[in-house]
């Protein structure tokens, strides 16, 4: 076999270590795009001129082999992240492709037709409140009495005099729950302009708030009689007592604004003169 490297005064030794190695030190020098006999043959000149020692030549040797393990790692890594975002992309689409499933499930458009056809119904019967004067607080005259109360399902209307302390504290607390529960109808009555109801429903003391349910009288509220017996209720305790007799309903979702302040916290209101009640 003729010896690839001319240079006589090598060790025999040391030209098959070369030749044994040629391949991985080929390797590398393929990654900076040079003939490997050539790279080999520059190694082998440089290696002759300096006169390497043979251990300094076995280390070069391994820190070659090292570097090609290197770069061996390298191309693993690079392979491996290709793998990975090829998975992320087809994960995305079998996203996509269930999302578009999903939209196309039978059982969940049944859902969504139903939740809008149940939204439309809520608006068209919050319209037919409002055409009635349900969703505000509003004075009524005697000659108007007996409509308000027979055209609504449940009314909830306050006897008042407007010289009463106490009324005007009743009328803020109804006014404000008023908008809340649209599904019930806040009206007043100035009992001095109606005596005839006065008289009918056997009104003695006022405030008083009588509950009407399809145009009956079923319950109502004496005084703060119900409330603790003093000015300063909350509304929320007007709204829990009325929640109680089934006259307006339990609303989950909102929140009175009474309920952020501690009942020990909240100040005094000036009782009026007659601290029980007001008296026609």
């Amino acid at each position: 076999m003729p010896n690839p490297f001319p240079f006589s005064y090598l060790p025999l030794s040391f030209a098959i270590a070369l030749q044994f190695h040629q391949q991985q030190v080929s390797k590398i020098f393929e990654q900076v795009f040079l003939p490997p006999n050539f790279n080999i043959c520059i190694f082998f000149i440089q290696i002759s001129t300096i006169k390497m020692d043979p251990d300094t030549v076995k280390s070069t040797l391994t820190n070659l082999a090292f570097g090609n393990v290197i770069a061996a790692a390298a191309r693993d890594y690079k392979k491996e992240l290709l793998t990975q975002e090829k998975a992320a992309q087809l994960n995305s689409t079998n996203e996509e492709v269930d999302l578009d499933e999903l939209m196309d499930d039978p059982e969940l458009e049944k859902l969504h037709a139903d939740r809008i056809a149940a939204l439309k119904k809520e608006a068209e019967k919050r319209e037919a409140w409002k055409k009635k004067g349900h969703g505000e607080y509003r004075e009524v005259t005697e000659g108007d009495f007996l409509g308000e109360v027979t055209g609504s399902e449940k009314v909830i209307c306050h006897f008042y005099h407007k010289e009463f302390y106490r009324c005007k504290i009743m009328d803020k607390h109804l006014k404000s729950l008023s908008s809340k529960h649209i599904d019930s109808k806040f009206i007043r009555l100035d009992a001095e302009n109606a005596p005839f109801f006065i008289t009918k429903l056997a009104i003695k003391t006022l405030p008083c708030v009588i509950l009407f349910r399809q145009g009956v009288a079923v319950d109502r509220l004496v005084g703060f009689q119900d409330l603790g017996g003093k000015d300063d209720f909350s509304t929320n305790a007007l709204e829990v007592l009325l929640i109680k007799k089934g006259i307006i309903a339990e609303k989950k979702d909102e929140d009175d604004e009474d309920n952020v302040y501690d009942e020990s916290k909240r100040r005094t209101v000036r009782t009026s003169v007659a601290a029980d009640s007001d008296s026609d």
